[in-house]
């Protein structure tokens, strides 16, 4: 049986920004020219954190960057492989037997910072010397900038750190986003009138800064395990349906000091418990902060909800 020609894009794509996507255009555009499978190859967690030991929030999980990167790039497969592995073979091994002997890489890209193999002796020099020696091809992108600054994770993640959502999305290239199953909360929504999704931030992703955000809240149609949630209702459609999303200790409703994700759904009837959706930031409205009253609390939501609308019709 002859094995799968593949394109392959090397990286560890956190948050599948503006500069990942140079490489995953390429990647796309050089797989269909010759006739390949477009994939990625990423790690299991992060290179920086596991070699320096530093606690790096990320911008995404495994699960929802390679869902970024099919939605927005066209990617077929993504090869996630575990780091303290990768970081003892030898630089020239990783190229001739795991990406082209058990891979089928025909083609790789990779940027121009991207090191791998032992110690990591394997620089975008050695890539395309040795790829040139096996037949294969290889590009090396540039460095990405908007706006004078250069594109990374790094940068991204000090934005969403202090909530400029706005200028996230730029970098991005799409709104910061994670994939949760929603949970049972203190029925607030309900009391307040308005349909909620309580989540939780994925283990090991950054989390917001504290206060209330302009979002959008897609509904998957199964759960993580391909099954419909036991007695769940009928939706009225995936969406994606307009939020006004509170991140932080909710102080009106005394939550003491556990962090919540909390979206207020507006123009949805229905009961999303168990359900997994996706929730995107677009805008940071307001910082987080305790009403008098829950009549109070209701009237500020009404408000931030005008201001969603707006946002979202003026975008």
């Amino acid at each position: 049986m002859e094995k799968q020609r593949r394109v392959i894009a090397l990286g560890f794509f956190d948050g599948v920004h503006l500069g990942h996507g140079a490489l995953l255009r390429q990647v796309k555009e050089t797989a269909d020219r010759l006739g390949a499978a477009p994939a990625a190859f990423t790690f299991d967690e992060s290179p920086t954190a596991a070699l320096t030991g530093q606690d790096i929030p990320l911008l995404s999980t495994v699960e929802d960057r390679t869902s970024l990167m099919a939605q927005l790039y066209g990617i077929q497969e993504v090869v996630i492989a575990p780091f303290h592995t990768m970081q003892r073979m030898d630089w020239e091994a990783f190229i001739t037997d795991y990406l082209v002997g058990q891979h089928g890489a025909v083609h790789v890209v990779a940027g121009h910072d991207f090191r791998f193999g032992y110690k990591g002796k394997g620089d975008p020099q050695r890539l395309k010397e040795k790829c040139a020696q096996l037949g294969v091809g290889c590009d090396i992108i540039p460095k990405v900038e908007l706006d004078g600054t250069t594109v990374s994770s790094t940068y991204i993640r000090s934005l969403i750190a202090q909530g400029e959502m706005e200028r996230a999305v730029e970098f991005l290239g799409h709104p910061f986003q994670f994939t949760r199953q929603v949970a049972h909360g203190k029925r607030l929504g309900t009391a307040l009138g308005f349909p909620t999704v309580n989540l939780s931030i994925p283990d090991g992703v950054i989390l917001p800064a504290f206060g209330v955000y302009a979002t959008k809240v897609r509904v998957l149609p199964v759960c993580p395990d391909g099954h419909e949630p036991s007695g769940a209702r009928p939706l009225p459609g995936e969406g994606p349906y307009l939020a006004v999303t509170n991140v932080g200790i909710r102080p009106t409703v005394a939550d003491g000091d556990r962090v919540t994700v909390e979206g207020f759904i507006l123009d949805f009837d229905g009961d999303l418990y168990g359900r997994t959706v996706e929730m995107g930031f677009y805008k940071y409205l307001r910082p987080e902060r305790r009403f008098p009253s829950m009549e109070a609390l209701a009237e500020e939501i009404r408000r931030n909800t005008e201001q969603t609308r707006g946002f979202f019709k003026g975008a």
